[in-house]
């Protein structure tokens, strides 16, 4: 099968990683706007797998937003691209990526996954405005208009069914997690004697770090990593990094409180490998992802009970669930682990199994491939009435 992917503003490693392991079933090209002058236009990622850099736009990164005004120029792109080497099945990732892929779409008749990552619906819970209501608006006609939307765990599939996406369209597919680069046997990054937390997520309000400051003065003789923020040179990436320290300060902990800013993807196995407990308290967690990485390498989970974590955190058997913004419970919890090595390798050990076993590469790569084959006809449609199904697997 040929499938497109489409990725408008940004071309993330979990990308790139899901591209590889469809190529080796399909022939795949991966289209994402060039961001930099030194960008060939084409790349090869992989046996079967290319990546195709279209100017649209200035070239360097833009935010998502900022990528608006530049939708009609990378989707004629495509819609060239398209005409001369036919996709069975288009794949769009994010909302603006949707709007690409429909508006290329016109006239090629070439059906469209779409997905969304994090929708407005969601993000607007915490800031309802006006820009927010406008991509909601569009994530229902682009939920509608495609053959088939995916969600990465059941609270996002009922999310979806809110908005006014058909439920016979939505199919729940979660992230993946290399589990080959994330596993136990590994090296780690070095440590003193003290138990060691680590939080990793985005750093600004709502991502939890914060929470986890304020449980560490409930948990004495610990030290707290903090993984998380923009690159070291982005704008205004030291104002949150400054806002935890302060806080740090305040609370009295600052002695065992390691802020560590932006730390690369590539370094994250060691860094997990190295703690006792990793912490994941975000107030909405659309795919789950830390958590999987961190259950991957044998390390227990703390996280919040909301989004994706509901599905891959087993409680009391793959790690533990806490409420959004719950310090005392979350330093309760985090007290019982430390305090308990015995359960803490178990935890660890089910949890490896259960990424390994349920959110592979390779497996999820498979999942896509059922949902393609359906929407190109080349399988009974089999509609997320199956949501019952699905969190009966993912259980």
């Amino acid at each position: 099968m040929n499938v497109a992917i489409v990725s408008l503003h940004e071309l993330p490693a979990d990308l790139t990683a899901i591209a590889r392991e469809l190529g080796g079933a399909h022939r795949v090209t991966v289209y994402t706007r060039r961001n930099a002058a030194e960008r060939k236009p084409r790349t090869k990622l992989g046996s079967g797998v290319n990546i195709e850099y279209l100017t649209a736009g200035p070239l360097h990164d833009l935010s998502e937003n900022d990528c608006l005004p530049h939708i009609s120029e990378f989707a004629a792109q495509l819609a060239e691209r398209w005409n001369r080497d036919h996709p069975d099945v288009v794949h769009a990732h994010s909302w603006t990526s949707g709007l690409a892929a429909v508006a290329a779409a016109e006239g090629v008749e070439v059906p469209i996954v779409q997905t969304f990552h994090r929708l407005g619906s969601t993000a607007s819970r915490q800031a309802a405005d006006r820009t927010h209501a406008a991509r909601i608006r569009v994530e229902r006609a682009i939920g509608r208009r495609a053959e088939a939307v995916i969600a990465f765990c059941s609270d996002e599939a009922s999310d979806l069914i809110v908005l006014g996406v058909p439920r016979s369209k939505v199919a729940v597919v979660p992230h993946g997690v290399d589990v080959e680069r994330f596993r136990r046997q590994g090296p780690a990054t070095a440590r003193g004697d003290r138990p060691r937390l680590l939080h990793v997520g985005h750093i600004q309000p709502g991502g939890g770090a914060d929470v986890a400051i304020h449980a560490l003065d409930q948990i004495p003789g610990a030290e707290l990593l903090i993984a998380g923020g923009p690159v070291a040179d982005a704008p205004g990436a030291e104002h949150d990094l400054e806002r935890l320290r302060l806080l740090a300060k305040e609370m009295g902990v600052e002695d065992r409180v390691t802020v560590l800013g932006h730390v690369p993807h590539s370094a994250m196995p060691k860094l997990m490998r190295s703690a006792d407990v990793v912490l994941s308290l975000p107030n909405s967690a659309p795919n789950g992802k830390v958590v999987l990485e961190a259950m991957a390498c044998g390390v227990p989970v703390v996280a919040t009970a909301t989004g994706a974590h509901l599905d891959s955190v087993v409680e009391g058997v793959t790690g533990m669930l806490v409420r959004p913004g719950d310090s005392h419970g979350l330093a309760r919890r985090t007290r019982q682990l430390l305090g308990d090595l015995t359960r803490r390798t178990a935890l660890g050990f089910a949890g490896a199994d259960r990424a390994r076993s349920r959110y592979a590469l390779e497996r999820i790569a498979r999942e896509l491939g059922r949902v393609y084959d359906q929407v190109t006809g080349r399988a009974q449609i089999t509609s997320a009435d199956g949501l019952e199904e699905a969190e009966a697997e993912a259980a």
